[in-house]
C-alpha cells in the first residue's frame, strides 16, 4: 500500500514539473525528426573528386574515344537499392586543387586518370596481356567516409575496365547482403541509436528524482511511516517506467510517420525499448545513493551516461572484450551495459526481420540487468539513507 502511495505522489510531482516531463517525452522523437530533416534524401552521397588527364584514343573513323569518361560514368552509376546516387563526381583541374578539396572535406576520395589510361585499356582489349591499367586514388585516411568511397569508386572503375577489356579477374566476388541491410536508408540506420539514446537519458530523471526527496527532507517524513527502500524506489520507478514507456512509444510512432520501416514486428522493438528504460532507471537509482543534492546528482549521473552511450555500441560500434563463455556464448565486458543488448536486438528486428524468439537472449539479459541494478540500488539506498540513526 505504501508503494502505491509513493507511486501516486511521484505521478503528481511529474505533473507539477510539466517542463521536465515534456522534455523527457519529446527528446528522442525530436531528434528523430531532426535527423529526418537533416538527411532529406535518406542516404549519403559520397563525393568523388576526379582528375581526368586522359589523352584519349583516336579511332579509325576519326572520332576520339575516352576510357576515362566512360569510367567516370561507371562511378556515377553506383546507386543505392532505391536508385538514389551513392557516389557523385566532381572534376578538379589539378592535384593541388584536388588535395585542397580533400583537406576541406569537399570530397572524400581523389581518383586520377593518367594520360595513357585510354591507351592502356585499348591495349588490353586488343589482347596485350603485358599491359596493366593504372588506377590512381587517394584521400584523407582519417576521414571515416574514405574507405567506403574509395572501395566503391575503385570497384566501379575496376568493373568498367573488366567490361571494356573483356578480361575477367582470377576471383569473382559476389556480395550477398544480410537481411534488408542493403536497402536501409541512412535515416533508418540512425533511428535505433536514437531510440536507445532516448532511453539512456532517463538516467537523469531517475537520479535526480530520488535525490530531490533526500534534499527536500521529504525522506525523513516518509520514514515515520516505516517505509522501506523497496517501497520508495519501487513506487518512483513505476512512475519513471510509465514516462519511459510513453517516450519510447512516441519515438517509434514519430519514426514510423517519417518513413521508418521495420523488417520485424514493431511491437517486439517497442518491448525492447521499454525494458531498456527499466534498466536505465535501475542504474539511475543506484547513482542516487551517492548524491546528497540535485546538483550533485546531475554531475554523478553524467558518468554512467557516458559509459552507456559510448561503450555500449549505441553511438558507434566498439570491439567486444570477452571475459568468459557460458553455453558457447561469449560474455563480454560490454554486456554489463544494458543498451549493448538493446542495440543488438533492435538491429536484428529492424534490419534482419527477427521476431520475439530470436531476441529472447537480449530481452532476458535486459530484464536480468534491470533486476540486478534495481536490487543493488535498493540495498545501498536502505543502508545509506534509510538506516535508523
Amino acid at each position: 500500500m505504501r508503494l502505491w502511495h509513493i507511486f501516486v505522489k511521484s505521478m503528481r510531482e511529474q505533473a507539477r514539473d510539466i517542463g521536465v516531463l515534456f522534455l523527457t517525452l519529446i527528446f528522442a522523437p525530436l531528434f528523430v525528426l531532426l535527423y529526418w530533416l537533416w538527411i532529406p534524401s535518406g542516404s549519403t552521397a559520397y563525393t568523388v573528386l576526379v582528375l581526368d588527364q586522359d589523352d584519349g584514343v583516336q579511332m579509325a573513323d576519326g572520332s576520339s574515344w575516352s576510357a576515362a569518361a566512360e569510367a567516370i560514368q561507371a562511378i556515377e552509376g553506383v546507386t543505392y537499392a532505391d536508385g538514389k546516387p551513392l557516389l557523385v563526381t566532381r572534376a578538379v583541374d589539378g592535384q593541388d586543387e584536388g588535395k585542397a578539396a580533400l583537406k576541406d572535406r569537399k570530397g572524400v576520395v581523389l581518383i586520377t586518370f593518367s594520360e595513357d589510361f585510354s591507351r592502356s585499356v585499348q591495349a588490353v582489349r586488343e589482347g596485350d596481356q603485358s599491359t596493366s591499367v593504372p588506377i590512381i586514388f587517394g584521400g584523407d585516411l582519417t576521414n571515416p567516409y574514405y574507405p567506403i568511397a574509395a572501395i566503391l569508386a575503385t570497384g566501379a572503375v575496376d568493373g568498367y575496365i573488366q567490361q571494356a577489356t573483356g578480361r575477367q579477374p582470377l576471383a569473382q566476388y559476389i556480395e550477398q547482403p544480410l537481411g534488408a541491410s542493403a536497402a536501409r536508408t541512412e535515416f533508418e540506420v540512425y533511428v535505433p541509436g536514437l531510440l536507445v539514446m532516448g532511453a539512456i537519458l532517463l538516467i537523469f530523471q531517475a537520479t535526480m528524482a530520488i535525490t530531490r526527496e533526500v534534499e527536500a527532507g521529504t525522506l525523513r517524513r516518509l520514514q515515520i511511516t516505516r517505509m522501506n527502500a523497496f517501497e520508495l524506489l519501487g513506487g518512483m520507478s513505476a512512475t519513471l517506467a510509465l514516462v519511459g514507456a510513453a517516450a519510447t512509444i512516441l519515438t517509434f510512432l514519430t519514426a514510423q510517420a517519417l518513413g521508418f520501416r521495420s523488417q520485424g514486428p514493431l511491437w517486439v522493438a517497442v518491448l525492447i525499448g521499454v525494458v531498456t528504460t527499466f534498466s536505465t532507471i535501475g542504474i539511475g537509482l543506484l547513482m542516487a545513493c551517492f548524491a546528497k543534492n540535485v546538483a550533485q546528482a546531475f554531475v554523478i549521473a553524467n558518468f554512467p551516461l557516458a559509459l552507456l552511450m559510448f561503450f555500449s555500441g549505441a553511438i558507434f560500434p566498439i570491439p567486444r572484450l570477452t571475459l568468459f563463455t557460458v553455453a558457447g556464448r561469449g560474455i563480454a565486458l560490454n554486456d554489463l551495459l544494458p543498451p549493448a543488448h538493446a542495440v543488438v536486438a533492435l538491429n536484428k528486428i529492424f534490419t534482419l526481420g527477427a521476431g520475439l524468439g530470436e531476441v529472447l537472449y537480449e530481452l532476458a539479459a535486459l530484464l536480468l540487468l534491470s533486476i540486478l541494478y534495481f536490487a543493488i540500488g535498493v540495498w545501498l539506498f536502505q543502508r545509506m539513507h534509510l538506516r535508523a540513526e
